[in-house]
């Protein structure tokens, strides 16, 4: 599903100019622009949104330590993400390994 910037408003109670502000700001925060030229928000973005919110309006982070702390979240996601692929390898060849001793395993 997307959003068009009116709608991310609405939902989050930022204002548009905010919104296009944090996109200057924090790399990770780019939403696609359609033929028109409108910004088009996916749901990861509205979860930035909303992450950026907490951070600053109520954790009171500053624009900078908000940007740094997505940043840390999303290397750490990488890393996350990264770890769960060579469990799932591991895994497999796991699997594998055991197929092939059931082959051979006398009866």
């Amino acid at each position: 599903m997307t959003y068009q910037i009116g709608e991310i408003e609405e939902l989050t109670g930022v204002k548009a100019n905010v919104l296009r502000y944090w996109e200057t700001v924090i790399p990770s925060f780019a939403p696609q622009k359609d033929s028109g030229g409108r910004r088009v928000y996916t749901e990861r973005d509205l979860a930035t949104v909303y992450r950026l919110k907490y951070l600053i309006y109520e954790q009171k982070y500053t624009i900078e330590g908000a940007r740094n702390q997505i940043i840390r979240e999303s290397e750490l996601y990488e890393k996350r993400s990264e770890a769960f692929e060579t469990i799932r390898k591991v895994r497999k060849e796991l699997s594998d390994v055991y197929m092939i001793i059931r082959k051979y395993r006398p009866k």
